[in-house]
């Protein structure tokens, strides 16, 4: 809708992760460089966590596209709750094998032959675990105890867990010291800054061929900032019905009172607990502190944001529906079998969020389409009046 009227050749705020549009911020980068580095060790696990939005999908989706297809066998699941005595059984359908008993030790012995062909075959195997936060206690033993596969001296299987902040918390529980000793990096990706916040938003822009129309002023990106708390898929729907806003009215340069408007609308159409707009905010924490990398044994953050808000807050909203990493190009990563109810989930959260925003657009178009009317039928009285 305003992609022609600005000149972009697509839409450059998608809601759903795209690693086309990747931008490395340093919390980005970091995370990253911990992300191959654990591929490099080729053993343990690798536990990157962040808030709802912050790109941890999209960080994945660019890993897969750097892997080395001939040696690296990626596979992914989500968790949705998923249940100790489930959790063999979906990573043993992940990898594509048969999973029709119920007797648990048949399926280890059937993934242990697996991953040992592929260590015969020098390929290696990498589970990668979506929204592990929902993963109970005795789920997350039984990954350290998949961890145990070895030939030799050399782990067969290796595990990312991506989650909430709440994984965190779940490993600081004293039953999980034995996982924590196999955890070779963890890290937390905090928000964007103020500065990182301005080029997150022109490096999309300028993906689609932005040329400055519209133009930001600098009170513009203040607000967008202080609104988003630096979280990227805030930023995204704010900026995509920011642009929206600016087409319907007409303009080509865009301030500050622009963004309240707008993030006024969205709050008033989606309400505070939709995992949008929520008042509160915390003074602003340095960028180091909130990108910062956390030991171990120290695995904190809040919630969301209103119109109002000018500080920072590394905190999420309610949503805490799973998202699943699409199939990279040339063979990439599967879906779990357990993950089917989750991306259904996922996929009606999406619809839902679709359908509101749509509905805002059309009301928008309505009203523009309206004014325009009620200026012709002005016009048009005016003049049968001077015929007159």
């Amino acid at each position: 809708m305003y992609e022609s009227y600005y000149g972009l050749s697509g839409k450059p705020f998608q809601l759903s992760p795209d690693p086309e549009f990747f931008f490395g911020s340093r919390g980005h980068r970091r995370a990253m460089a911990y992300l191959e580095y654990g591929l490099h060790q080729a053993e343990g696990f690798i536990v990157v966590t962040g808030e709802v939005g912050a790109g941890k999908t999209t960080l994945v989706q660019q890993l897969l596209r750097r892997l080395p297809v001939d040696n690296v066998v990626p596979v992914q699941i989500v968790t949705t709750q998923l249940e100790a005595e489930d959790l063999v059984r979906i990573v043993a359908s992940s990898f594509g094998l048969p999973t029709e008993t119920d007797d648990k030790s048949t399926l280890l012995i059937r993934l242990e032959q697996y991953l040992r062909q592929l260590q015969a075959a020098g390929k290696r195997a990498l589970l990668i675990v979506d929204e592990a936060q929902n993963l109970d206690a005795r789920a997350i033993e039984e990954l350290r105890m998949l961890s145990n596969f070895q030939v030799g001296t050399r782990a067969i299987l290796q595990s990312f867990l991506l989650g909430q902040p709440e994984l965190r918390d779940l490993m600081q529980r004293p039953e999980m010291r034995q996982l924590k000793q196999r955890i070779i990096a963890a890290y937390h990706l905090g928000p964007l800054d103020r500065a990182e916040t301005q080029q997150y938003v022109e490096h999309r822009l300028g993906h689609v061929g932005w040329k400055n129309d519209p133009a930001f002023d600098d009170t513009a990106f203040d607000r967008i900032f202080g609104i988003t708390h630096g979280i990227p898929r805030r930023i995204n729907r704010l900026a995509d019905r920011l642009l929206l806003s600016g087409y319907l009215a007409e303009r080509h340069q865009l301030a500050e009172q622009d963004v309240i408007d707008v993030a006024e609308e969205l709050r008033l159409e989606l309400g505070p607990r939709r995992g949008f707009l929520h008042a509160g905010s915390t003074d602003a924490a340095t960028a180091a502190d909130r990108t910062a990398t956390k030991p171990v044994d120290s695995l904190d953050d809040t919630d969301e944001f209103d119109a109002g808000a000018t500080g920072v807050d590394s905190g999420q909203g309610s949503h805490r529906g799973p998202v699943t990493l699409p199939r990279p190009p040339g063979g990439g990563a599967r879906s779990g079998a357990g993950s089917v109810p989750g991306e259904r989930i996922a996929l009606l959260e999406e619809r839902v969020d679709m359908l509101e925003s749509t509905t805002g657009m059309i009301f928008g178009a309505l009203k523009k389409v309206l004014r325009l009317l009620r200026a012709r039928v002005s016009d048009r009285g005016a003049d049968d009046r001077d015929a007159a």
